[in-house]
């Protein structure tokens, strides 16, 4: 059977957010053809290249059933890149999704509650990485401390992944790529 490359190439505008924080980043979105191929529709980390230099990043869902791509000040000077150009993209999904970073605030959370941490441990990655999602992506804090708080509840009665969250935000509209800067 012959071999299917798994590689993306495409080309798009780097984008500068409308509210960058200060932070010098810019983005791009990725094409929905070039997302469909991707394994999941909610965050999933890949390798690649930006103008031939090489990145691992993972990608954001876009909550219109794509993907967006933060790109960092070091890579897009790296790349030769500037906002307004286009660039050139060549991705494919890493082989073995690496373990998301878990914020102090969970991480304390789970370290109170030694049965949400057994079932935490004995969750997979992807299912930690949505767990971890849906806490960050609450806009209050007040709701990012109750989620956290659920987490805790469900993980210590053993329900292993996040239930009703929608990891694309197509559904719930709760996700989104940035604002674009005029």
């Amino acid at each position: 059977m012959p071999q299917v490359d798994p590689t993306a190439r495409f080309e798009a505008e780097l984008l500068r957010p409308a509210d960058a924080g200060g932070g010098g980043w810019a983005f791009v979105v990725l094409p929905k053809e070039v997302s469909a191929t991707l394994p999941r529709r909610g965050r999933t980390t890949v390798e690649g290249t930006l103008n031939g230099v090489p990145f691992q990043e993972t990608l954001e869902p876009d909550g219109q059933q794509s993907h967006w791509l933060r790109i960092d000040r070091a890579l897009s000077e790296a790349a030769g890149a500037a906002v307004g150009e286009v660039v050139s993209i060549e991705l494919q999904p890493v082989e073995r999704e690496p373990e998301p970073a878990v914020p102090d605030d969970l991480q304390e959370a789970l370290t109170a509650s030694p049965a949400a941490r057994r079932t935490w441990d004995a969750t997979t990655t992807l299912a930690r990485v949505d767990w971890v999602h849906w806490v960050v992506s609450a806009k209050r804090p007040a709701t990012r401390t109750k989620r956290i708080g659920d987490a805790c509840e469900k993980l210590a009665g053993g329900a292993k992944r996040v239930c009703c969250f929608d990891p694309s935000g197509y559904y719930s509209k709760a996700l989104s790529a940035p604002a674009a800067a005029e």
